[in-house]
């Protein structure tokens, strides 16, 4: 199993969680636990987890297609990117999990 995990610090990460969570929730299966602060999105190929607290948007993306791992990485961060319009282009720094 490839994954990888970054943090970026943001003070609306929740918010972000949630608009992301909404917009994928047409297509894709989407978890959002609110008390939590926690998120998961399943894609066809791979599942994204994301959690924020005040100060950080954590996510960490697994996929058992190690040459997917970049592509999901790239479509989890445009896709924050394009919610956090005011903060964008948010530090998105992957490493290996």
């Amino acid at each position: 199993m490839a994954r990888s995990t970054t943090t970026v610090a943001t003070e609306n990460g929740w918010k972000y969680l949630q608009q992301l969570c909404k917009h994928w929730a047409h297509k894709l299966e989407v978890e959002l636990d609110e008390e939590n602060h926690k998120a998961t999105v399943k894609f066809p190929e791979a599942t994204a987890s994301m959690q924020s607290d005040a100060a950080t948007l954590t996510v960490l993306i697994e996929t058992d297609d190690a040459g997917k791992l970049e592509t999901y990485q790239g479509v989890v961060a445009s896709h924050l990117d394009r919610f956090a319009f005011r903060e964008a282009p948010l530090p998105f720094d992957w490493k290996a999990a």
